[in-house]
């Protein structure tokens, strides 16, 4: 069983065990990421054996800081001014790699996802090892993304040796990501840096051609329980063994309800969307059903993975 352990010593244990090769749980300031040292391919091979991740769904690379960037992408100015404005933060750039980019990591594609975080232990780690980690979210793939330790435990306890106690993840969903072509952005997931946040930067699209990214499948971020939205309904289903994720209504009638925010306040939503999640999928429901937030700023991201969340279940 993987050993919970937290502070200095952690940090000094993680960056150990992620140098002989080993997989890591590690807190970002979004959710808790599996993390391998990024170029080596047999370490990479191993966060997807361990989350039985399919081989074509792209890693995210962790940089330890801002020089790492050139070295293994090719990065033109307009991604080199949203680095230098959002990182360390929840951004990634999906930009073009070099050579010593694993293909395991990009799932063979000429182009690689990449993001500096904001987390304080991921960046601890990250100085002492000395290099960039690939890091997905740290479950199993397709499920309720974790954002505290105890979620990794649920999910991977068995499977690594060690995960990185630091509490809650502040923003609770996953990083924004950008596929960056000379002087335009596509959105490929939606997360907490918004349009509003990017636009005064390049102009923007969310059409386009598939592109193998991370987190962009059509059904993801699922509980165990049957899930459906309360948009796809007259009037929403209730009764004694279906849970309500609730953004506005009273929730009557429901066996539980887990309110994203009291106050309709879009980013304490998005921090606790993944664990009111859970709690309804302990209750061994019938169903869940979900309450879509609005569509503006974070509600963009809650959407989204609320959307496919229930496409999986």
């Amino acid at each position: 069983m993987a050993r919970v352990v937290g502070g200095p010593a952690g940090v000094s244990e993680a960056a150990r065990l992620l140098a002989q090769g080993s997989l890591v749980a590690l807190p970002t300031e979004t959710v808790y990421g599996l993390a391998a040292r990024a170029l080596d391919p047999q370490a990479c091979a191993a966060i997807f054996e361990v989350k039985e991740r399919p081989l074509t769904d792209p890693l995210i690379v962790h940089l330890p800081d801002l020089s790492w960037l050139a070295l293994i992408t090719e990065a033109g100015s307009l991604a080199t001014r949203l680095a230098e404005a959002f990182w360390p933060g929840p951004l990634t750039l999906v930009l073009p790699k070099k050579n010593d980019v694993p293909d395991i990591v990009t799932a063979g594609e000429s182009t690689v996802a990449v993001r500096i975080s904001a987390g304080p232990l991921m960046q601890a780690v990250l100085k002492e090892l000395g290099e960039p980690v690939a890091a997905p979210s740290a479950n199993r793939f397709g499920r309720i993304s974790p954002t505290e330790a105890a979620h990794v435990v649920e999910e991977l306890g068995d499977r690594i040796p060690l995960i990185l106690n630091g509490g809650p993840c502040l923003h609770g969903i996953e990083s924004t990501i950008l596929l960056v072509r000379e002087e335009t952005i596509r959105i490929l997931r939606q997360g907490p840096v918004t349009r509003q946040h990017l636009e005064p930067f390049a102009s923007i699209t969310e059409d386009g051609p598939a592109v193998a990214a991370p987190g962009t499948m059509k059904s993801h971020y699922a509980p165990r329980t049957p899930m459906a939205l309360a948009s796809d309904f007259p009037a929403i289903p209730s009764g004694p063994r279906c849970g309500l994720l609730a953004w506005a209504s009273p929730g009557d009638g429901f066996a539980s309800v887990e309110r994203l925010s009291a106050t309709l306040n879009l980013r304490e939503a998005a921090a606790t969307l993944y664990a009111a999640m859970r709690r309804l999928d302990a209750l061994k429901l019938d169903a869940i059903v979900a309450e879509l937030p609005p569509p503006e700023g974070l509600g963009l991201a809650i959407r989204e993975r609320l959307i496919k969340a229930c496409a999986a279940t």
